[in-house]
């Protein structure tokens, strides 16, 4: 039999009722001070746009971000390609910048709801690039497959940094409660304006060239978006002790 004394409900309702009330020498004055002061720094927040007109914006930055770099460079790319390498290609890189930005555009928003998962969202990019790469491209050949590779790598990613500076420019109002996952879907969207870039002038259709390393500009960006959101996870961290 247990001998241990219990307290009643009664009890724990008296203890909490007691320990809410204000001490006798509390000046309530001081109440109200506080609360003027609280109140007389407070300022409406102009409230976010909606998500899908933040979604065709950040669709619509790597968008420009990838035709100005091939103005710049050349439509040799998609000049080569025919019709259903065209509208194959392009369709995906469109589907996925939207995946993408509506990902992106969740996470800044606080208690939005998630459609799709931020870990899951870099691995179906992948394996969707992956997919139509391979269905389309079947040139066997290997010709300077590094020093090519590398090449296009490096440009897809100089396209890729403005496109993710400007895409967090466009949601500088919002926040980011998990930024590494908020930092890997910007790099992810990032990735896609770099490699839409590579697609409009990249002439070099050798499979293993464009499976290899036009698809590596979108871990690598998105790589280097988590890197950027674990600094400012540890920044704010740092600066909270």
């Amino acid at each position: 039999m247990n001998d241990e004394p219990r307290i009643k409900d009664e009890e724990i309702d008296e203890f909490l009722k007691n320990a809410a009330q204000l001490p006798d020498d509390f000046d309530p004055r001081l109440l109200d001070s506080i609360a003027a002061s609280v109140k007389s720094s407070l300022r409406p927040v102009r409230p976010l746009p909606p998500v899908w007109l933040l979604t065709s914006g950040l669709v619509s930055v790597c968008a420009c971000i990838s035709l100005a770099g091939a103005l710049h460079s050349g439509f040799f790319g998609i000049a080569r390609m025919d019709w259903l390498e065209r509208w194959l290609v392009f369709s995906t890189l469109a589907a996925l910048a939207c995946l993408a930005a509506s990902a992106l555009v969740h996470q800044m928003m606080p208690a939005s709801r998630h459609r799709l998962a931020p870990a899951a969202l870099l691995p179906l990019v992948i394996v969707a690039l992956l997919a139509v790469f391979a269905f389309l491209f079947r040139d066997g050949h290997t010709d300077h497959f590094v020093s090519a590779g590398i090449a296009c790598l490096l440009t897809g990613l100089m396209y890729a940094i403005p496109a993710g500076l400007l895409g967090w420019w466009l949601l500088r109002r919002g926040f980011a409660v998990r930024p590494v996952s908020a930092g890997l879907s910007a790099g992810t969207l990032a990735g896609l304006a770099g490699l839409g870039m590579l697609e409009l002038h990249c002439q070099n259709f050798q499979a293993a060239h464009i499976l290899v390393w036009h698809t590596a500009v979108v871990p690598v960006s998105a790589a280097l978006g988590a890197c950027v959101g674990w600094a400012l996870r540890l920044r704010a961290r740092s600066g909270r002790s």
